[in-house]
């Protein structure tokens, strides 16, 4: 499930950290994601630079991040944002440890124009990223609905024009 992937037309990224409580979801659900019989579907997980995403998603028609992010409403509401169409809220920006996060991958992707034609984020708000933390149970519970989400927006995509022999 991590590592590179074949280059195919529909990538899910499942995005975070397991051993940062809530910021396991990302990987929780593309392991959920990844047990399904998802024809033409990658699956892959990060955890680390996301500048590995843009060279991710190089060659993708459509791809589908799942990330934890701060709080807004309460942990383990979902949140979709189609970042063909919009910017990524700065309210729903996911922690990140790192210097260089998804929303500057983005950013960046989008000035280099190498966003794919279909990019949808669904955003679940987390209570707890510290170090060793367990996922909250607010959270893990969204994981279930998140999965079914993200395979009929799979189902979605693969009916689009381009994408329906995926």
């Amino acid at each position: 499930m991590s590592g590179r992937q074949q280059k195919g037309r529909v990538l899910v990224i499942g995005l975070g950290n397991p051993d940062r409580g809530d910021d396991g979801i990302g990987p929780l659900v593309a392991g959920i994601l990844a047990g399904e019989d998802l024809q033409g579907v990658s699956v892959i997980v990060r955890s680390g630079d996301a500048l590995s995403l843009i060279e991710d998603w190089a060659g993708a028609d459509a791809v589908v991040m799942i990330d934890a992010a701060a709080a807004v409403r309460r942990p383990g509401c979902i949140q979709r944002i189609d970042l063909a169409a919009e910017s990524l809220p700065r309210n729903l920006r996911p922690p990140s440890t790192h210097a260089f996060g998804m929303a500057e991958a983005i950013a960046l992707a989008r000035t280099l124009n190498r966003l794919p034609p279909q990019l949808v984020v669904y955003a679940i708000e987390g209570a707890c990223f510290d170090p060793g933390a367990e996922m909250t149970a607010e959270v893990a519970a969204a994981a279930g609905e998140v999965a079914a989400r993200v395979t009929g927006e799979l189902l979605r995509l693969r009916h689009m024009e381009g994408l329906a022999h995926a």
